[in-house]
């Protein structure tokens, strides 16, 4: 008799009371939201019968210029939610919201969340964003096509400077594996993330691997092994998954803008040199990077102007942060001349017609016209975003390697 009421109770608990070990069978989205309509407008929905105040905040919505006693700063507007008798707060976009990648969270009563019935989010530096695609020709390069598929791995390097292992991402190109293959060769970019990123930054808000495998496939980019390195020198990788723990992320961190990475750059390539089928030469090699990535490329490209053929700054940080390795950043117009003396095959300036960097960029373009060093330069619209450097990666990508 006991071993049957055992029984009974057994089966109530996994019939009524999922256990937390599994919970999420049986757990479901309380409402669609968000919804891409056939008119290109998308709809959002919070089920939140008790909240008196729902606003949507994302950089799908326009921006706006607001006065700070530190002066002018442009900010992302809010759009109020509406209401209904059920208790489902909805926002339809008045307009049709252009091709991309877009990141948003929902204030409820001041309260900043993410969408509870949008199973898709991302992190970015310490803040967490629910995602959404909207389709188009420019986005059909950040979805997973059916083409053939490059590998990513997470990879540890000795790093002889900091006295640890460090992490990066890595991209192999589809067939590198093939045992066909076994004897080809590749080139290899260097892709820098911006202050506040890490190694996993590129291929989750960048979309790199989506957009290297559909580039490729079309024959518009050369094959080509992509590195992503860890550009803080104080961390061994991402936050959360370092030796650190589970610290907060944040973009105060010591020694990113003050030489130590540019001087430990080389141990960089000479392990993926080492370890992958590389072409070890200057131009099968580029350095590309965003934000404080930028300012790495800048300034490891002229520190040592034999390393890279291509150079790609995408809203480039130009200015050090510290000196603590001065040697790096001294003789900049000298160093700059030198690494021209055999003229990179591309260096590449893109920047957002509003980037709070722009006004650097312009004086650093001045810089290199009266030095007479030629370069390419590509200016979009829009500032310091995702939007941007996923389009500067589709537009930079086609111009490597080329034979």
């Amino acid at each position: 008799m006991k071993r049957i009421s055992a029984l009974l109770l057994l089966l109530t608990s996994l019939t009524f009371t999922p256990s937390h070990a599994q919970q999420a069978i049986w757990d479901k989205a309380a409402t669609t939201s968000p919804e891409i309509n056939a008119d290109g407008t998308v709809t959002f929905r919070l089920v939140a019968p008790c909240a008196k105040e729902v606003e949507i905040t994302g950089d799908f919505l326009p921006t706006e210029k607001v006065m700070t006693p530190k002066g002018e700063i442009t900010v992302r507007k809010k759009a109020y939610m509406e209401r209904n008798d059920a208790g489902t707060w909805e926002y339809t976009t008045p307009f049709a919201v252009e091709p991309e990648l877009y990141l948003y969270n929902f204030i409820v009563d001041s309260l900043k969340i993410n969408d509870p019935s949008n199973a898709y989010r991302i992190r970015d530096t310490a803040s967490s964003y629910n995602i959404f695609m909207t389709p188009g020709e420019r986005t059909s390069l950040y979805r997973v096509a059916d083409v053939p598929h490059g590998s990513v791995s997470k990879v540890w390097y000795p790093s002889a400077t900091t006295g640890t292992s460090r992490r990066m991402t890595v991209y192999t190109p589809a067939g590198y594996e093939a045992p066909e293959n076994a004897g080809k060769r590749y080139p290899v970019l260097y892709l820098l993330h911006g202050m506040g990123g890490d190694e996993n930054a590129w291929n989750e808000l960048g979309r790199a691997s989506q957009i290297l495998d559909n580039l490729i496939a079309a024959g518009k980019a050369e094959p080509m092994i992509v590195v992503m390195p860890n550009g803080n020198i104080a961390m061994d990788a991402a936050p959360g998954e370092n030796s650190q723990g589970f610290t907060i992320p944040t973009t105060a961190l010591p020694h990113t803008m003050d030489g130590a990475y540019e001087k430990a750059f080389p141990e960089i390539v000479t392990f993926t040199d080492s370890i992958y089928r590389t072409v070890p030469e200057k131009n099968s090699r580029a350095i590309a990077g965003l934000s404080m990535g930028g300012f790495h490329s800048l300034h490891t490209s002229k520190l040592y102007p034999d390393l890279f053929g291509y150079i790609g700054l995408f809203s480039a940080a130009i200015k050090p942060r510290a000196l603590t390795y001065p040697e790096v950043y001294d003789d900049m117009a000298a160093k700059l001349k030198a690494q021209f003396i055999n003229q990179p095959e591309l260096y590449w300036i893109a920047i957002g017609d509003t980037d709070f960097l722009y006004n650097d960029n312009v004086a650093f373009r001045k810089q290199l016209d009266d030095l007479g060093l030629p370069y390419t330069y590509r200016e979009s619209s829009g500032g310091h975003c995702w939007a941007n450097w996923r389009l500067y990666l589709s537009e930079f990508l086609p111009l490597l390697f080329k034979p």
